[in-house]
């Protein structure tokens, strides 16, 4: 084999086990209706897919094609996605005790976030295997991904968000070229439209894990982590998590990587981070529960947090525990001050969602849980232009020819 060649070979069930042939268009399990997870020859994969072989490829999805899901390199879209700085945080983990405190930052990608990722290995394998239209719902990162790789591939794209969704996206989506419908709800409602009209219409659902691509678009976040590093894994991930498929992803990344010999058995303890007012996640893990019911009446000013529930529900929790991590539930008004601390103390300019992962890691290292020595990654999922609505704002305006200017000056911004 190439290269550049994929080894997948098959489609299973993560939950019932139902094998799938791997070149049909597929969204869910057809016999249980769980999430479906692409499988690979990695015998075959590890031939080439080797540490030296990787220092002479780009910086992008397709690093890593014989993991990922396209078989033919003429759809493998890119924006130049991938790549993104893994940043030592030196001032901000000393404000929180944590002497190597890393920041993988995913607010480099195109659109602003690492749903650049999943939407662009999905919509890579949906346009190979014949899709022309492209549906889902979001809270506003994944519908702008979803609207740019679908542009870059000639496809169509109908996004379906909130309509309190930020006005960043909504203008974003159209200029992309995207067909936008403002949803009374929340992404649950938004999904609801998706799923009864697809079929009619010959839309593919792209939504959050109803589809087999968008995680091993986001696997790639792991395996970069790792590369990274030198091969080998941090002590703690930290995770906004929404619908989860970052975690999904990367730990399954973690295996295939084993199984290809280039980390050993170790893993990072994973963290979910919510926000308290749309927590199922965390919930269902404090109760010792393997699903996380719906969450009535979700509010968080973090829009890729307002999830109130995940169909990949079972994933998350299971690899969260098979890794010795936790779930963390953080208040609106602490990830919005972390989020400003962040960018302050390391000119990273964040999306409130990674500010509740900050604050999470502060309040982990301040129980114990977290030792001053670990290795603490902390994925900043988006960047913070897409949320300027968020920064308070009451400039001081000044007349040059004032005589009191110093004195405005002075007391706008005092020492």
């Amino acid at each position: 084999m190439t290269a550049h060649e994929s080894a997948m070979s098959g489609i299973i069930c993560s939950a019932c086990g139902r094998q799938e042939d791997a070149d049909q268009l597929l969204t869910t399990c057809p016999s249980c209706g769980k999430v479906l997870l692409v499988q690979y020859d990695l015998e075959r994969a590890a031939r080439t897919l080797r540490r030296e072989v990787l220092a002479e490829r780009p910086w992008n999805l397709w690093r890593y094609a014989e993991i990922m899901p396209v078989r033919d390199p003429n759809h493998r879209l890119t924006l130049g996605e991938g790549g993104t700085p893994l940043l030592p945080a030196p001032r901000l983990g000393a404000s929180i005790g944590l002497a190597n405190l890393l920041v993988k930052d995913e607010g480099r990608n195109p659109t602003g976030s690492f749903k650049a990722r999943g939407l662009g290995a999905a919509v890579s394998r949906a346009r190979e295997l014949g899709v022309q239209t492209i549906a889902l719902p979001s809270a506003g990162n994944a519908a702008g991904a979803a609207s740019a790789y679908a542009a870059r591939g000639g496809l169509g794209a109908v996004v379906f968000m909130p309509e309190d969704a930020p006005p960043v996206f909504k203008a974003e989506c159209r200029a992309l070229g995207a067909r936008v419908y403002l949803v009374r709800g929340l992404i649950n409602d938004a999904g609801k439209i998706v799923r009864e009209n697809a079929a009619e219409r010959g839309w593919f659902d792209v939504s959050t894990l109803k589809e087999p691509y968008r995680a091993e678009g986001k696997k790639t976040m792991g395996i970069e982590l790792v590369e990274q590093l030198g091969w080998r894994v941090p002590d703690a991930i930290i995770y906004p998590t929404g619908g989860g498929t970052g975690i999904v992803g990367m730990w399954k990344a973690f295996d295939e990587l084993e199984q290809l010999g280039l980390i050993g058995p170790e893993r990072p303890k994973m963290v979910v981070v919510q926000s308290t007012g749309c927590a199922p996640i965390v919930r269902a893990f404090e109760r010792g529960e393997r699903h996380a019911p719906l969450w009535e009446g979700a509010e968080t000013i973090a829009p890729g947090m307002r999830v109130p529930v995940a169909i990949g529900d079972y994933l998350i929790l299971d690899a969260v525990r098979a890794s010795g991590g936790t779930a963390i539930a953080v208040p609106d008004a602490e990830l919005l001050a972390a989020t400003q601390r962040t960018s302050e103390l390391e000119g990273l300019h964040v999306s409130p969602e990674v500010g509740g992962a900050v604050r999470a890691a502060e309040l982990l290292r301040a129980s114990g849980w977290l030792q001053a020595t670990d290795t603490v990654v902390v994925f900043a999922t988006g960047s913070g232009l897409l949320h300027t609505e968020l920064v308070a704002d009451g400039y001081p305006t000044l007349d040059p020819n004032d005589p009191q200017v110093g004195s405005i000056i002075d007391a706008a911004y005092p020492a």
